[in-house]
């Protein structure tokens, strides 16, 4: 396939990734650091952090930066909080996401969040090539060298922070796709400087770290430096033409740090492999000593050992990701010809690529000719079934699709997944009786939800089912979530005016009112734009119903709290 010319988005964000990345100094050598305690925190929070990386988010998914899908979204963050559960700070909050660029990079933000470029999931050929990437990012974080940046910097860390908010906020006012980039220019130069002399002990760091977590979490602790070097490779095959990585450019790459990563993953295999496959404990021992418990026969069995990758999902997610965040008709044609003419090209992943790729360009039929080969080798893979559903109801065989989305939510009920997808079958072409069973399906998904689509979602098949309160809410929900809080606090507004409103419906508005106004006097204030408030001078109008003190009260952040069941 040919390469694309960036666009400017893709400027941006690799822009946003080597800023977020220059914020790393004063790294040590040692792989555990001491905690000795840092007065970081009286400059940025956990919860300010936290508040900034949910708005990075919020406004990369207002300019369509983000891959928002819940298959790839539960993949990502279970493999994510695989490692992250491996590593030096298990407890604390981490968010992953895959970013749609097709640069070959990832990068850690403010409160634990993780993107991964589209482009990087791609060009990983396993599981643990991607794990090793992601590993590294955490590294970033459990080390602390966010927060010794903004201890190191003192006020000009906090600035960049805001800088990296505001140039997203310049890409969502301005169509040109410099703007981002001047903003990031000025304020990048505060920090950069000073902190270029220490990103190569940050970095060799974050590799310790990252490898570290590689093993414990049971992946290929030699993924990453394998990784690191078969990037390098291409980069020295194509040096009379070929663009660095992205992913060289921000996490510099040495013979010597390839060389100390592998001397780790091999002393780390090597202690794995003096260590008892089972418990020391003596049978005559714990028998005595322990409480009987009748289907365990030796306690050895209750050690758990890391569990194995999943190559299978990762090559079906990895060509998911690949139609995602593309152009479908292309990648068809892509798929088409490379299953044609290439040899080794003829894998399931790649027919589920095609399938996806076909479904998404409008040709429903084809797509089910190629999957249903695959479900026939593979009948339980809820991954394949899903795709043949989604190809059925492209295809115009609305019943059928109903039929696989209703047996597959009954197999995994609480898969967000499968629950959107069948309520969105559900919704469209569908009456009022299964508008609200719809509702019902993705009600439950609002908890913990802050993907806008499942609002959007939530909100379609409430207003079909004569609940256009619940639908209005919704739709604010998915404004915020989109990137666009005056949008979101202007329909709660309008919403509250109405006069069929019960004394809880009110009150949930008036909370979400409550919740969301600091947050945009915050912006106000500063002037920051966003995409639907281009010029940062909206006015602001106190709500119909709400006191002063309640709906404009300045203070923190707001978590925005999800009512939707209450």
């Amino acid at each position: 396939m040919t390469m694309t010319p960036r666009r400017p988005l893709a400027r941006l964000l690799t822009a946003l990734i080597t800023a977020s990345l220059a914020c790393t100094a004063g790294a040590q050598d040692d792989m555990r650091l001491p905690d000795l305690g840092s007065s970081a925190n009286a400059l940025i929070s956990p919860q300010e952090a936290q508040d900034y990386g949910a708005s990075m988010l919020r406004q990369m998914r207002a300019l369509g930066m983000v891959v928002d899908d819940p298959l790839l979204d539960d993949y990502i963050n279970d493999l994510g909080h695989r490692l992250a559960a491996s590593s030096d700070k298990p407890k604390d909050h981490f968010a992953f996401f895959i970013a749609k660029d097709p640069e070959i990079n990832a990068f850690a933000a403010p409160g634990g969040y993780i993107a991964v470029n589209s482009g990087l999931i791609t060009i990983t050929r396993n599981e643990s090539e991607l794990a090793g990437v992601i590993a590294h990012e955490i590294g970033h974080i459990t080390q602390d060298h966010l927060q010794r940046a903004f201890e190191a910097s003192k006020k000009d860390a906090p600035l960049m922070a805001l800088v990296l908010l505001g140039a997203i906020a310049a890409g969502a006012g301005s169509h040109s796709g410099d703007a981002p980039m001047a903003v990031l220019a000025g304020g990048q130069g505060l920090i950069a400087q000073k902190s270029i002399n220490f990103t190569r002990k940050d970095e060799i760091e974050a590799d310790r770290a990252g490898i570290q977590t590689l093993a414990k979490a049971g992946f290929d602790p030699n993924a990453m430096a394998d990784f690191f070097q078969r990037m390098q490779d291409v980069m020295s095959a194509g040096a009379g033409g070929q663009d660095v990585p992205a992913l060289l450019q921000t996490h510099p790459v040495t013979t010597m740090r390839i060389s100390d990563a592998k001397a780790r993953a091999g002393a780390l295999i090597a202690a794995q492999k003096l260590r008892p496959a089972v418990t020391d404990m003596d049978r005559r021992q714990w028998q005595s000593s322990t409480a009987p418990i009748a289907f365990v026969k030796d306690p050895g069995s209750l050690v758990r050992t890391p569990a194995t990758s999943d190559e299978t999902t990762f090559a079906l997610m990895r060509e998911r990701v690949r139609v995602l965040a593309g152009d479908a008709t292309r990648l068809a044609t892509y798929y088409s010809a490379s299953l044609h003419d290439r040899r080794g090209f003829d894998t399931m992943a790649n027919h589920y690529g095609y399938a996806l790729a076909l479904t998404r360009s409008g040709r429903g039929a084809q797509a089910i000719s190629q999957l249903q080969p695959l479900l026939r080798a593979r009948p339980g893979n809820l991954i394949l079934q899903l795709a043949l559903a989604d190809a059925q109801l492209q295809a115009g065989q609305r019943a059928a699709a109903l039929n696989t989305y209703q047996a597959l939510n009954a197999q995994s009920p609480h898969n967000r997944a499968v629950a959107l997808a069948y309520a969105q079958a559900l919704t469209a072409g569908g009456d009022k009786a299964q508008a609200g069973l719809a509702a019902s399906l993705l009600r439950p998904l609002l908890d913990d939800a802050s993907e806008p689509e499942i609002y959007s979602a939530y909100a379609r098949a409430s207003d079909k089912a004569g609940e256009s309160v619940r639908a209005g809410e919704a739709f604010a929900d998915a404004s915020y979530y989109s990137g666009r809080p005056f949008d979101a606090l202007e329909q709660l507004k309008r919403l509250l005016k109405r006069n069929d409103l019960d004394y809880y419906a009110r009150a949930r508005i008036q909370a979400r009112i409550a919740d969301l106004t600091p947050l945009v006097l915050e912006l106000h204030k500063r002037r920051i734009k966003t995409e639907d408030n281009p010029d940062g001078r909206q006015q602001l109008v106190p709500a119909d119903g709400c006191s002063g003190g309640l709906c404009l009260g300045f203070g923190a952040a707001p978590g925005w709290m999800n009512r939707q069941g209450g």
